[in-house]
């Protein structure tokens, strides 16, 4: 417990889903965390608070550099300067299966725009803060399905792979600025918007299947792996991509 003291974290996409359950472990463990989402955040910000955590909200999205720059000012001005920044916005439960020779330009640019373009973004914006503190860890979300293929699902499977890319490079461009950079990726994870998708159903048996511990994975089978890699205990570690898919892809 307490790992995080008074670490001051912004974690996007939090507004529900998984996105929540990382600002809620954050502010579990002292985090002040801001808790920003295109939707409306202050229900997570308000159950965080009834916990004992500190948290505010803002609404902010990834893809547009002037809303993301208010989040880093906003961050800064109720806590100080970002030392955790998790890159969780994304488009996935709002898709649906397509095969490429169906799939639009028009969905396949939202989708990288969103979940490539608007991660690159918040890391360009996050940056200058964490030089204040001489420290930071970037905390990327990439996904399962790369290793996989996913059918019907090149947009989100070819921006996820992206993810990993970028975490690469970050790692080497931050790392003598003291800033880690890791990427997260998660097994298929049952989310509300998983289980409420009309086309993810098929899969869930089959994925629990191929698993070394085969059981459903739940959001909170993602908390452990988030603060290792927010906290001191990795600090030697930056780069890296960690597999949280009950061993369904052994690397």
């Amino acid at each position: 417990m307490n790992r995080l003291t008074d670490k001051v974290a912004i974690v996007t996409g939090a507004a529900q889903g998984i996105g929540e359950t990382y600002a809620k472990s954050l502010a579990a463990e002292g985090a002040k965390v801001m808790v920003s989402d295109l939707d409306d955040p202050s229900r997570v910000v308000a159950e965080i608070k009834a916990s004992g955590g500190t948290a505010a909200g803002h609404l902010a999205d990834v893809t547009d550099d002037a809303s993301i720059a208010a989040m880093v000012d906003a961050t800064e001005k109720e806590f100080g300067a970002v030392e955790i920044l998790v890159n969780n916005a994304a488009l996935f439960a709002a898709l649906r299966l397509t095969p490429i020779m169906e799939m639009s330009n028009e969905a396949w640019d939202k989708t990288m725009t969103v979940n490539v373009r608007g991660t690159f973004q918040c890391i360009k914006a996050v940056v200058p803060s964490m030089l204040k503190n001489g420290r930071g860890k970037i905390i990327n979300v990439s996904s399962g399905t790369f290793y996989y293929g996913g059918p019907g699902m090149a947009d989100y499977v070819s921006s996820k792979g992206a993810i990993l890319g970028l975490t690469r490079s970050a790692a080497r461009e931050f790392g003598d600025q003291n800033i880690h950079v890791n990427a997260i990726v998660p097994g298929l994870t049952i989310s509300e918007g998983v289980d409420t998708h009309p086309q993810l159903g098929v899969a869930r048996e089959p994925t629990v299947a191929s698993r070394i511990l085969k059981r459903e994975m739940m959001p909170e089978d993602l908390i452990g792996t988030l603060l290792f890699l927010a906290s001191e205990d990795s600090d030697f570690l930056s780069g890296q991509s960690i597999n949280v898919d009950g061993g369904r892809f052994c690397q």
